[in-house]
Parts: structure tokens; sequence; C-alpha cells
């Protein structure tokens, strides 16, 4: 008797149709621009901006001074509907809803 390899796939990903979030909150997608600025989409077709400079490159900006590289901040992704960045770094969707819902931006810090 030989032993036979058994590979299984992420059940999930092959639901038809796909899983997506209905929280109008949680972003569907995610662009870094110049300047430490994001342009964001959310599911409910709420579109803006979020400028990150005055946060990025300030004396308290703690977790958030991984992303004075560009090419850090330009690994910007989307995890369960929000914006992650591979250092560790994340927003919360919910906020930046609502800032970009009221004023079309939300400027952080």
């Amino acid at each position: 008797m030989h032993a036979e390899s058994i590979s299984q796939q992420n059940s999930a990903a092959g639901l038809v149709p796909p899983i997506q979030p209905i929280a109008p909150w949680r972003v569907a997608s995610v662009r870094a621009m110049n300047n430490y600025t994001l342009q964001v989409e959310f599911v409910d077709g709420t579109k803006g901006e979020v400028k990150m400079a005055a946060l990025i490159k300030g004396e308290r900006a703690g977790i958030f001074s991984l992303l004075t590289d560009p090419e850090e901040f330009a690994s910007v992704g989307l995890a369960y509907g929000a914006v992650t960045w591979t250092a560790g770094v994340d927003l919360a969707p919910d906020a930046m809803y609502e800032a970009i819902r009221e004023h079309g931006t939300w400027v952080l810090s």
C-alpha cells in the first residue's frame, strides 16, 4: 500500500455566487495615489479619498510611520472589506465610510 497525497481547496472560495460583504461600509476597492492618498470605493458605490500624509509624517504617527516608504504604502490591499498593508497596518472602514459620505474625503492627522 502506498501513501496518497490529498489536497483540499478553500471551499468558501469556490461558492457560487462567491461570498461578498454586504455592509455598506466595507471597502470594495482601494488604490494608492501620490502624497499618501488612497482612492477607495465601498460596496454600496460610495467613493472618496483618504489623505494620510499628515498622519504618516507626523510626530505621533506610531505604527503608521511604517508607511513612509512609498513601496510599503503602495502595497495597500483589502482583507474582509478593510484597508490593510503588508506591514500589519489597517484602517477602520466604518469611520472611513462615515467621513467620506459626509465630506468626500477622510483626512487623518
